[in-house]
């Protein structure tokens, strides 16, 4: 029998009820309970639909990753949760039911840091995060640039998206393009039919006297407005829109900016070591362009496969475990959902 632990993490900071669990930096099981259609035809995440469908997964999916990975509750050594970011009401769903799990069995409880799981997962796919890595994390609700010298409790950013997030800005032009929610896998198959340098869209906050304020920051409102402006002339002319042109010169814009930032915080910070994470490191584009710039600048790059990048309970389980094995103290059972968690702040 291994001495690792075996850690249980849940994960419901949006519309993903996700069951994780590890042992030390072995993946288990990832079981997943996606309430996604419920919200496509509203075109974005309903909040209340959220929390009501993390309610109705939650013990079957802990039921199904335990019978998955052939263990029994009592079998857990600690038990771990998002604590935050996210949405209020889903974030309670998952507090609750890791409280009461800890409560019940009489194991210690982590209340974690979203985006710190986000960074932690790699660890199941390529072993040890190199101190420091810099994290590029990039989804529905955050595009954000982090130093990170130890995962389990000091992570520093360096810089966030000031308006959109990239993966709020692929779902709304997705929603102008009549492509179905999410809009990022749909954004990034028709646009490998397009042409990438067909538009030249902007390049958020990249301008010589933008980098003096907000070098790591990333803005992508104003791309999503200008896409809006382009389709909307092209249609007043009569003229033909191409859709996969339109999305390749999109997600383009994206992950040029993306990258060239992530590269240069790397250099900056005399960090040798890239990690891409969230939902948006799932896309093709941005996965290549990262590859084809890191090995450009001497840098190694680390992304988990796409099943890891979304939300996810094994993320939150290798933070957890992680937290287990570097000897940190668990939260308090009276821990909050705090839906505006600060990165900075890894353990609830």
């Amino acid at each position: 029998m291994s001495d690792a632990p075996l850690v249980l993490g849940i994960e419901t900071s949006c519309d993903e009820t996700g069951v994780g669990i590890v042992r030390g930096e072995t993946l288990l099981v990832d079981a997943v309970a996606s309430s996604v259609e419920q919200h496509a035809r509203f075109g974005g995440v309903v909040p209340e639909v959220a929390s009501r469908a993390h309610l109705e997964a939650m013990a079957p999916t802990i039921e199904r990753a335990c019978r998955q990975a052939g263990v029994r509750l009592d079998d857990i050594d600690a038990f771990a949760v998002t604590s935050g970011p996210g949405l209020a009401g889903a974030l309670l769903v998952g507090v609750a039911a890791a409280k009461a799990l800890a409560l019940a069995l009489g194991k210690p409880l982590y209340g974690v840091n979203h985006l710190a799981a986000h960074v932690a997962v790699d660890q199941l796919e390529h072993g040890p995060l190199p101190e420091p890595t810099l994290a590029l994390l990039v989804s529905g609700g955050h595009s954000s640039l982090l130093l990170v010298p130890d995962v389990t409790h000091d992570v520093r950013p360096l810089g966030a998206t000031i308006d959109d997030a990239a993966g709020e800005a692929f779902d709304k032009v997705a929603r102008l393009l009549g492509l179905p929610f999410p809009g990022g896998p749909h954004i990034d198959r028709v646009a490998r039919d397009g042409d990438p340098a067909s538009i030249a869209f902007p390049r958020g906050l990249s301008r010589p006297k933008d980098l003096e304020r907000h070098r790591y920051d990333f803005s992508f409102s104003g791309l999503k407005t200008a896409v809006a402006r382009w389709v909307e002339q092209r249609v007043a002319l009569g003229e033909n829109v191409s859709v996969p042109d339109v999305a390749a010169s999109f997600q383009e814009a994206v992950v040029d900016v993306l990258t060239r930032k992530a590269v240069a915080a790397c250099r900056d910070e005399g960090v040798d070591t890239l990690l891409v994470g969230g939902g948006v490191a799932a896309n093709s584009r941005l996965r290549a362009m990262a590859a084809e710039r890191c090995a450009a600048a001497g840098i190694e790059l680390r992304v988990p496969r796409p099943g890891l990048c979304t939300d996810n309970g094994a993320m939150v389980a290798a933070l957890g475990s992680s937290m287990v094995r570097r000897g940190r103290a668990p939260s308090a059972l009276d821990l909050p959902a705090d839906s505006s968690m600060p990165v900075t702040r890894v353990l609830a």
